[in-house]
């Protein structure tokens, strides 16, 4: 299931992040780069929310955060 949320609700999910979770950002994107080596967003987002006890809203905007950051370091 694909998780598209608008920008300003992806933008108060992931400033939530930290709060909700108790790590930051960072964090995150360092187990999702350690973590299983998926082809699709959504299956990293399904086991970002499976392993680790996120919901799925939260954990698909983790993913989605962490590839548009992915792709602005190789400009």
């Amino acid at each position: 299931m694909s998780l598209n949320h608008s920008p300003e609700t992806h933008i108060k999910l992931i400033a939530r992040i930290p709060q909700v979770t108790g790590r930051d950002i960072p964090e995150w994107f360092t187990t999702i780069e350690n973590g299983p080596s998926f082809l699709r967003c959504d299956e990293r987002t399904t086991w970002l929310a499976e392993e680790h006890g996120l919901s799925h809203g939260y954990a698909a905007a983790l993913v989605r955060e962490h590839e548009r950051t992915r792709r602005e370091r190789h400009y």
